[in-house]
């Protein structure tokens, strides 16, 4: 990897002595992670090792995900770069808050906050490119996540629709990308010597809608992938000077972990902004990050809360399907009638306290139930990957190699089990993988065909 000449100069001066290990860093091998996802029924995976911790997330280990095992395909872990996961550890959301990820895709750290929350409360989770926001969708989908809004929005729309309203908000705002020049040389071609100012000239704006959002009291979580000054240490200054209802918080740098302190000396010299985190591929097994913790002020204004979103009614007949389809396949799935809302066909449970989507685009409106057909209810593969096995009526496990394999690359499944003509949970290493019917002593297959290989 050739890194361009500004960016070395840049590096050797603000460095002096420590640039050399740096440039050796950048030039080593790459460190893989992943991290477990608490939602799920069985916590044991199937293809990976769990002998390798990483010291600074609590789900997460260092490993290589295959993206077509058993692990990946029922969500049960999900491949994260270890310093990424850092950040997410410093929200430290809380179930039953109101969380806010404002620039989620392609979904590790909205993830992460999700399991941190225990389906409890309500996970906002943004992002701002459709096409990105349909992976963070799906994303979502695979993790099991119950109580989560996906959209495609303006932060400054957001903030419109939903000012004063989080208890905690997470920023990892689009950056110049240097902390994964090591994983992505892509990133190197869009570097320029004036592109980390550019980055954050922008993140300003995103900055401020994201204090719009947060109530007083709440938490604002700051963090870039990069080792640029101007969007780091020097962010921090700007925005405790443009809102000084903000304070510095401490954050725990995992002992032993090379989690280093911010330098105050590359902004205005304030000591506060050795409370920020750096993570530095020199001197911890990971890329680059940068992370900052910040507190509003209790006593700040407070603004009007965002009117509830309105359920939908649904009709006589169909709410008698509905309630038969769970009765008869997910009888341990609690489900409050009074929070569902449709996207066309599609019934989808919202969080309870969901706030009105008001004009902005919504991708994924809770946990998506399934969808009305002609005189029935068929489900959603994301409530295959969310109701824990015990809360079926009837599953079949598929952990045998020739099952797996063909019931994922779309096959109907004979069997001479015991099972009752209806829908059946799949399951594979103890968690859903997808939905098949039961008839006549075989699975007719439902799984997405999008999905299958």
């Amino acid at each position: 990897m050739a890194l361009p000449e500004a960016f070395i100069a840049k590096y050797q001066d603000l460095l002096g002595n420590g640039s050399g290990p740096f440039f050796e860093a950048l030039a080593g091998p790459i460190d893989k992670g992943f991290r477990l996802n608490p939602l799920k029924a069985n916590q044991e995976p199937v293809d990976l090792s769990l002998d390798n911790p990483i010291a600074w997330s609590k789900n997460g280990y260092f490993g290589q995900v295959s993206g077509k095992s058993i692990d990946h395909t029922t969500g049960l872990v999900y491949s994260q770069e270890p310093s990424a996961q850092f950040v997410a550890e410093v929200v430290d959301a809380k179930p039953g808050e109101r969380v806010l990820d404002l620039a989620a895709a392609p979904g590790g750290k909205s993830t992460q906050l999700a399991g941190q929350m225990q389906g409890q409360g309500l996970l906002w989770t943004n992002e701002i490119f459709f096409g990105r926001a349909k992976i963070l969708s799906e994303n979502i989908e695979r993790f099991g996540v119950r109580n989560a809004i996906v959209s495609s929005a303006d932060s400054k729309d957001l903030a419109k629709a939903l000012p004063g309203y989080f208890d905690r908000v997470l920023l990892d705002t689009p950056c110049s990308g240097e902390g994964m020049f090591r994983k992505d040389p892509d990133a190197v071609s869009y570097w320029s010597e004036g592109y980390p100012r550019e980055c954050a000239d922008r993140s300003e704006g995103i900055l401020d809608n994201a204090v719009k959002m947060l109530r007083p009291g709440g938490i604002l979580v700051y963090s870039t992938c990069t080792f640029a000054p101007e969007e780091d240490e020097k962010m921090i200054a700007w925005l405790l000077k443009e809102y000084p209802e903000f304070e510095l918080l401490p954050i725990d740098k995992v002992a032993g972990s090379g989690i280093a302190d911010g330098r105050p000396e590359w902004a205005d010299g304030n000591p506060d902004l050795k409370k920020t985190a750096r993570l530095w591929p020199q001197d911890l097994p990971g890329e680059g990050h940068f992370v900052a913790k910040l507190q509003k002020s209790a006593a700040a204004e407070e603004v009007k809360a965002p009117k509830e979103q309105k359920a939908d009614k649904l009709s006589a007949e169909e709410a008698s399907l509905l309630e038969s389809f769970l009765a008869e396949t997910v009888p341990g799935l609690p489900v409050d009638l009074s929070r569902l809302v449709r996207f066309g066909d599609r019934v989808f449970l919202l969080p309870e306290g969901c706030p009105a989507f008001g004009k902005v685009k919504i991708l994924r409106a809770g946990l998506c139930l399934g969808t009305f057909k002609k005189k029935r209810f068929e489900p959603d593969h994301a409530l295959a990957l969310a109701v824990y096995p015990d809360e079926a009526k009837q599953t079949f496990a598929i952990d045998d190699p020739a099952n797996w394999a063909a019931y994922i690359h779309g096959e109907a499944l004979t069997t001479k089990a015991d099972l009752e003509k209806g829908f059946v949970l799949m399951t594979a290493g103890g968690n859903g993988v997808g939905w098949a019917k039961f008839v006549n002593g075989q699975l007719k297959n439902f799984y997405p065909k999008g999905l299958r290989h």
